[in-house]
């Protein structure tokens, strides 16, 4: 049996089976576009999972991402939900991006940790800076990322673990998922090999799918730097998607950031 590379193999359905989000995540993003009416644009939109879940409340919605196979896959979705209409894909980096007629939204957001792939700080600041061009005077920026614990980056290191079993839907097979990682502190990166084993219903193994990416962990404490930097401030600040208040021993940082006043 091969294994394939997701560079030269169409995986985005491995991404869909095997990543299901965070718990409540979709409603904490589509609640967020109803109240804030829309248009809504998403940086890091993937295969659309929280896009087309916030068109489907009749709210446009502008999708950036920067892989063409992501991107085709939210595209090929949203016209079998019939929701072409209200969607928009653009094939672009979060730090360097142009919507077209230089538009604003009064909703920015960023889910599932995306503004963890920017792996230089002169990312984050690129990015949080259009941002602040497209977002409007009393709109929110609304991301989430995971809160760093040394201890357990440092169990991480140079490890395996197991992520999690899931089905295929319309189908029997299954498909576990292991990640290799491997911690480079002094740039505050974590760098993963995830291996997607795909099996038939008697236990035989289709294939197997290697996925490698790296993602920079952000301290609570910078993050509020980054965001003053730029011109934001901290509006709310969460510890999940319920609207637990963020603490010292919150795995999760969900952000709603505003401009500073003018």
């Amino acid at each position: 049996m091969q294994e394939k590379n997701n560079s030269m193999y169409n995986w985005p359905h491995y991404y869909d089976w095997t990543s299901t989000g965070m718990e409540n995540d979709t409603c904490y993003y589509t609640e967020l576009a109803k109240l804030h009416k829309g248009p809504v644009l998403e940086l890091g939109c993937g295969t659309g999972r929280i896009s087309l879940a916030i068109a489907r409340e009749s709210i446009s919605l502008v999708g950036i991402d920067f892989s063409a196979q992501m991107l085709q896959s939210a595209r090929k979705k949203a016209k079998a939900m019939a929701l072409a209409g209200r969607t928009q894909w653009i094939e672009a980096d979060m730090a360097d991006f142009h919507v077209p007629n230089n538009r604003t939204f009064p909703l920015i957001i960023s889910p599932y940790r995306s503004f963890q792939h920017l792996l230089k700080v002169e990312d984050q600041l690129r990015t949080l800076r259009q941002v602040r061009k497209h977002l409007r005077q009393d709109g929110v920026f609304a991301f989430h990322l995971f809160s760093p614990n040394m201890e357990q980056l440092l169990d991480l290191n140079r490890s395996y673990q197991f992520r999690g079993n899931y089905e295929v839907p319309g189908s029997y097979e299954t498909v576990d998922v292991y990640d290799y990682t491997e911690l480079d502190s002094f740039r505050q990166l974590l760098h993963v090999t995830r291996y997607y084993e795909r099996f038939e219903e008697t236990g035989k193994m289709i294939e197997r799918v290697k996925s490698d990416f790296s993602i920079r962990y952000t301290f609570p404490t910078e993050l509020r730097h980054l965001l003053a930097v730029n011109g934001f401030r901290i509006q709310n600040m969460y510890g999940d998607f319920d609207g637990t208040p963020f603490h010292e021993e919150s795995e999760e940082m969900v952000i709603e950031a505003v401009l500073l006043v003018r």
